[in-house]
């Protein structure tokens, strides 16, 4: 499915995050024996934040909020809000998208809850944008995203095979028309899915009455280790991967009239943003993946967050739009961000510095 098509309407984004200050490192990890040294090559990072008091929605809030400083609209102007996660949002039978609209003072806002994984934020995205295209003046539309994997229920570090969890929230205030200074205008988006593949996250046996019914802490291992047992292995599962991952980023890459040259010239990417899942699963999956589509360098902001459940595509866009940070996009210039989530579904966003 695509969006931001040809006579749709100009989209921009004002992307935001907030990253609760305390962190888990990598080293105090390995010392304690959470993770081996193994593990720690493969992934390549340093640290993970932890939230030691605010919750996944409040968490939210605190993103909402800035995104919405830079973009300089009160929350009064927003129609919607969009917000996604990927685990517990600390209620088991309740709203978390309500909270976040009350919270940050959008009462007009017509909030709706995502739960597409760790590709939620693309998903949230999407529906901002058809939104958007369908009601050009309908006013802007707010993204969120929020997890924190907080025990007992989840190990951060232990809880899946290459992935490390980080802590932190995500915002995007999107709209049509005049946009804020440093926004960054949507070229495209394109999402892909492949439903066949969804009992990589689902334990096949039976379905449970109740969280935590098969296992006190959430075990990811357990559900891929079967899942790659009964399709053929780990390598046939990688090579699929990297198949959707190419063909979401070149469908999005023609849907923004770009070459796939990288260099950042005219009709060219300055870069690929990865989604944050470490230095082996760039290297085996995603390095290769985007090879087969355009030379544009590639990079994995996750050093310092980890993965950030749903969040990581926001995150990278707030990167991208950060005056003072390393990963600037200049104005004018072209990124594309990728992102991936359980189910299995791709989105590939193409964004350009305003």
């Amino acid at each position: 499915m695509n969006t931001a098509g040809a006579g749709a309407p100009a989209v921009w984004l004002v992307p935001g995050q907030w990253l609760p200050p305390a962190a888990e490192k990598t080293a105090d990890a390995l010392a304690a024996g959470r993770i081996t040294a193994e593990e720690a090559d493969a992934m390549g990072y340093e640290q993970l934040p932890v939230s030691d008091g605010p919750s996944a929605p409040e968490m939210a809030v605190r993103a909402a909020r800035h995104a919405l400083a830079r973009a300089g609209l009160p929350a009064e102007d927003l129609s919607a809000l969009w917000h996604a996660w990927t685990y517990y949002q600390g209620h088991d039978f309740w709203s978390p998208a309500h909270y976040v609209a009350a919270r940050t003072g959008a009462l007009d806002a017509v909030p709706t809850g995502v739960q597409q994984m760790c590709n939620g934020a693309g998903a949230a995205l999407r529906g901002a944008l058809h939104q958007l295209t369908a009601h050009p003046g309908g006013g802007p539309v707010l993204v969120t995203t929020a997890d924190r994997f907080a025990p007992p229920g989840f190990d951060r570090w232990h809880g899946d095979y290459g992935v490390w969890y980080g802590d932190g929230a995500t915002a995007a205030v999107a709209g049509t028309g005049a946009a804020p200074a440093g926004a960054l205008t949507l070229c495209a988006l394109v999402t892909r899915a492949a439903p066949e593949l969804e009992s990589a996250h689902r334990d096949t046996d039976a379905f449970h009455p109740a969280p935590h019914t098969r296992s006190a802490t959430v075990d990811v291992r357990r559900t891929k280790k079967a899942f790659l047992a009964a399709q053929g292995g780990r390598e046939a599962f990688l090579g699929r991967l990297r198949r959707e991952t190419s063909a979401v980023l070149a469908d999005a890459l023609a849907q923004a009239g770009l070459d796939g040259a990288g260099s950042g010239g005219a009709g060219r990417l300055s870069s690929v943003l990865l989604p944050r899942l470490g230095r082996a699963t760039a290297r085996d999956v995603y390095g290769p993946a985007v090879a087969e589509v355009t030379d544009a360098p590639v990079a994995d902001l996750g050093e310092r967050t980890g993965h950030l459940g749903a969040g990581d595509l926001l995150s990278n866009l707030a990167a991208l739009a950060d005056d003072s940070g390393p990963h600037r996009l200049a104005p004018g210039a072209h990124a594309a961000v990728l992102s991936a989530g359980a189910g299995f579904t791709w989105s590939a966003a193409v964004v350009r510095r305003n």
